[in-house]
């Protein structure tokens, strides 16, 4: 990272909370990952679906395909509780609007690659999300095995 002077932070006070942002390991992320293992369900976590695309979702289930990501509601720009940020308010809207543009294209390459793509948002109570992953996930083992059956 170059030095604080061609930081794009509009102050010392914003990069500091930027640069806090946890990659991974999340209050949300923990919440559901603990939810999804409650129901025995095993996953890999943080993980690329695709090896040679530098996407990573939150939660891969390789064997069956079927990739969760948790989408925070102000980087992914949720209908519900996105809020428009007060400083630097045509950056952060440019960087959302790319996010969402990466998010579909994201999406797009999993399912041509044969992948389910799931997405939570991270104010989704964890328990609730768990299960539609957890119903996904049995629904396209039910369908392999039932495939394999004939």
């Amino acid at each position: 990272m170059g030095s604080r002077a061609e930081s794009w932070a509009s102050s010392e006070g914003t990069r500091a909370s930027m640069r806090s942002n946890r990659p991974r390991d999340t209050k949300p992320e923990l919440a559901l990952r603990r939810a999804v293992h409650a129901l025995g369900l095993r996953y890999n976590v943080a993980a690329r679906p695709l090896p040679a695309v530098r996407r990573t979702a939150d939660m891969v289930f390789p064997r069956i395909r079927v990739a969760v990501f948790l989408d925070g509601c102000f980087w992914h720009g949720c209908p519900a509780h996105h809020s428009v940020a007060k400083t630097n308010a045509d950056y952060w809207a440019e960087k959302v609007r790319r996010n969402r543009e990466r998010d579909l294209e994201t999406d797009r390459m999993l399912r041509e690659a044969g992948w389910s793509v799931i997405r939570i948002w991270e104010h989704e109570n964890p328990v609730e999300a768990a299960h539609r992953v957890a119903e996904a996930v049995r629904a396209i083992r039910a369908s392999r095995a039932f495939g394999k059956g004939r």
